[in-house]
């Protein structure tokens, strides 16, 4: 990773850690240089919206005293985490990047915060994202677009790029974000770190503002996969027993969206160099093409927000971002009867990705099909073709959360100076090994 980025970005949590009970380090240490990071870089890239360094500093001084009295929390005693502002800590407005919850302070901490701090882990702050974490370029927030570290004028991804911002450019070791249609993976590909969604329910949602509850899911942003596994064994149970995948299946982007060909060619290229064995996928016959399957999933998602966010609209839509607006609207159009007979539908992608993990244990393809594209683009070209960027970004990610799969993306590489990376998708029950061999293949050379 870049030198210019910050501390974060040259350290592992696993090293850090061992630092700290070393005592080559301290957590006070630690919180000192992530506010010492935010305040260098935030004002360039707006990862974060509110910094509590006060509370960040109590906290630090709380886990280096635990650990002179022999308390060990674990990985993340005294680590330095960034939370998406879509999640409530206590005490601090919860704004949900609309001008609409400014005001609104949360009274706890939502369950995801709660089992942080019990790991001992130290928040620093809320991070920028999507207003209500409905979209995926991350440019649309009361508080400003959330920019790449990478390349400033290109978007971040969202909804949660805020928290894929602060990890990629080194302000803090670990975030927590949201995905309801890939609002952690796209990010996290976009900008060049590790983001994983778990299997739906995994983590607890409580005290997390909802936008589609049946596909909302708390997710993880770290420097590697390692990290991530690392996290996530804090948040819930990680059977490290399972076995390894031996048999890998390669999903064809272009079957599910127009590709990049030299992103796919990249991502395919870096399976192959670790030497595992791959198998293109046949996409079940059941599964609806990919435009259908794409629908399918706008129609859960649209219904849901709208009812989550329907008081919203009736109290304050001129306050709410136009294009936000437009979406909410567009979950007030769809007829009850669609949304029932979606339902049924979804039972048959499930039925139809549980046999593709019969046959394969890992399914594997691209994060996203595009290169970052500019903040504010809204039609982008892939392979020469304009297509409609929310649609595009969220194409390779979706299916995931539809059915409810543990899905993680690590980076790649780079075209263009642009992070690339690939996504992998196993069954419940099977995150280690999909660490594991996310860990493999981010150090293939």
């Amino acid at each position: 990773m870049s030198e210019t980025f910050g501390f974060f970005a040259r350290q592992t949590i696993a090293a850090l850690a061992n630092d700290l009970r070393a005592g080559r380090r301290t957590s006070a240490q630690l919180i000192e240089a992530s506010l010492a990071e935010i305040e260098s870089r935030n004002t360039r890239l707006n990862a974060f919206v509110r910094v509590d360094a006060q509370g960040a500093r109590a906290a630090a001084l709380r886990a280096d005293d635990e650990l002179r009295q022999g308390i060990d929390r674990g990985p993340l005693h005294g680590m330095p985490v960034a939370i998406k502002d879509l999640i409530d800590i206590a005490g601090q407005p919860t704004t949900q990047g609309s001008a609409l919850y400014l005001e609104h302070v949360a009274h706890d901490d939502a369950a995801c915060v709660r089992q942080l701090r019990a790991a001992g882990a130290v928040p620093v702050g809320k991070t920028t994202l999507h207003e209500f974490a409905y979209g995926a370029t991350g440019d649309r927030s009361v508080q400003g677009a959330a920019r790449n570290p990478h390349a400033s004028a290109r978007m971040s991804g969202g909804s949660s790029g805020g928290s894929a911002v602060a990890v990629a450019a080194g302000m803090v070791p670990l975030a927590l974000g949201t995905d309801t249609a890939g609002s952690v993976r796209v990010p996290a590909a976009l900008c060049g770190v590790a983001g994983f969604k778990p299997a739906w329910g995994a983590i607890s949602c409580e005290g997390v503002r909802p936008l589609a509850a049946s596909l909302d899911h708390v997710g993880l942003f770290a420097r590697n996969a390692g990290d991530v596994a690392l996290a996530y064994g804090c948040l819930a149970p990680l059977d490290a027993a399972v076995a390894p995948a031996t048999r890998i299946g390669w999903i064809v982007p272009s079957l599910l969206a127009r590709t990049d060909p030299r992103i796919a060619r990249a991502v395919h290229e870096r399976l192959g160099a670790a030497g595992l064995p791959v198998d293109e996928v046949d996409l079940p016959a059941q599964l609806p093409q990919a435009h259908e399957l794409f629908e399918l999933f706008s129609t859960l998602q649209a219904s849901e927000a709208f009812a989550v966010h329907a008081g919203d609209v009736a109290r304050g839509a001129e306050a709410i971002d136009a294009e936000v607006l437009q979406r909410l609207r567009r979950g007030e159009a769809i007829p009850a009867w669609r949304y029932v007979r979606a339902l049924a539908q979804r039972e048959a992608v499930a039925r139809a990705v549980a046999e593709l993990l019969r046959r394969h244990e890992v399914l594997a393809l691209p994060t996203v099909p595009m290169l970052a594209p500019a903040i504010g683009e809204r039609t982008p070209r892939i392979d020469g073709a304009a297509v409609e960027v929310r649609a595009a970004l969220l194409s390779l990610t979706s299916p995931w959360n539809l059915v409810g799969l543990p899905a993680i993306s690590v980076p790649v590489g780079r075209i263009d100076g642009l992070p690339i990376a690939l996504q992998l998708v196993a069954a419940a029950g099977r995150e280690a090994a999909l660490f594991r061999l996310a860990s493999t293949l981010e150090g293939v050379a």
